[in-house]
């Protein structure tokens, strides 16, 4: 059984941390952020569910990194969220000083963890907690590919009218306008969905899914954080597990797909020593094109971030 950290105790963050007490995996979750008594709080409020929704896991909220000593797993969804007013360079600045400061923090008291990355701008988050850090490339990555799935997955479950259990799908690249659903890797039930939709509804599914973040923000005035919260820790538990689940993660590529020195969503094989393997798929030229022009502007943004010299 494992220790999983949890830094900030926000919406995504909280949602994080009571789905994973309900699986029942690991043996403590610690929520930290910086408003101690409001980490405390979500906390407490998470243990007295456990005697009703029966799980063991032990929630402990806290201000104090000293209380994450010898955690195995740290999910960073710490940050905030982009302001009127606020530059997309201001964003960056601000939030990875955040997670540089978060990562520098937990690695005092936990030598060698896994970093689950959650907070935007996403990839470059992941970056900069990966400089931060020094581990292993295979040992930091960022969560999106699984959100931005489900959101695509639940869009086709509600047009084909069918269970979203049923339907498997892959997206690559950036978390964002450029990201690259791949309606050739897109299955219901193993049947191929363009056998099942039409390509102009399909098309737009599509594009409902890249500006999903943006739909949930204009219906409720702040970002998501079910789905997020789900979508991590269903990392962790294929962690915890060594399940070796599929997922598209954000990682760092260094000549997979073409690609080199950049974190970028693509398949991979996750376990308990967290990217074993980059599955790399044979993509057509136009899905190519996709996916490297995802790919320059996701490095447009790790260099406004080398340029800002973030200690």
């Amino acid at each position: 059984m494992s220790k999983v950290t949890v830094v900030g105790a926000g919406n995504v963050g909280a949602t994080v941390a009571n789905v994973l007490a309900h699986k029942d995996i690991v043996n403590e979750v610690v929520l930290l952020d910086i408003r101690g008594d409001f980490a405390k709080g979500k906390a407490l409020d998470s243990w007295q569910q456990a005697p009703i929704d029966y799980y063991s896991t032990k929630l402990t909220g806290t201000d104090n990194y000293r209380d994450t000593k010898g955690s195995d797993i740290v999910v960073i969804t710490a940050g905030i969220p982009r302001k009127p007013g606020m530059s997309r360079d201001d964003l960056i600045s601000t939030n990875a000083g955040i997670v540089s400061s978060v990562t520098k923090s937990i690695l005092k008291y936990s030598k060698n963890p896994i970093i689950i990355v959650v907070s935007n701008p996403l990839d470059v988050m992941t970056y900069a907690a990966f400089k931060a850090s020094g581990l292993k490339p295979n040992r930091v990555f960022g969560m999106a590919g699984i959100l931005d799935t489900a959101r695509y997955r639940a869009f086709l479950a509600t047009e084909l009218q069918v269970s979203p259990k049923e339907i498997q799908a892959v997206l690559m690249g950036g978390h964002g306008d450029t990201m690259v659903p791949l309606p050739r890797y897109t299955t219901v039930a193993g049947i191929p969905v363009l056998e099942m939709i039409d390509r102009d509804k399909l098309k737009a599914i599509v594009e409902r899914t890249k500006k999903g973040g943006g739909e949930l923000v204009k219906l409720m005035g702040t970002s998501a954080w079910y789905a997020p919260g789900a979508a991590a820790a269903q990392m962790v538990e294929a962690i915890v597990k060594d399940e070796n689940r599929i997922f598209p993660c954000c990682t760092f590529l260094n000549g997979e797909y073409g690609l080199k020195k950049i974190f970028l969503g693509v398949p991979v094989k996750l376990g308990k020593e967290g990217i074993k393997e980059v599955l790399e798929l044979k993509l057509n030229k136009s899905e190519t094109k996709l996916l490297h022009k995802s790919a320059d502007a996701v490095k447009s943004v790790m260099k406004t971030f080398d340029k800002m010299n973030i200690k």
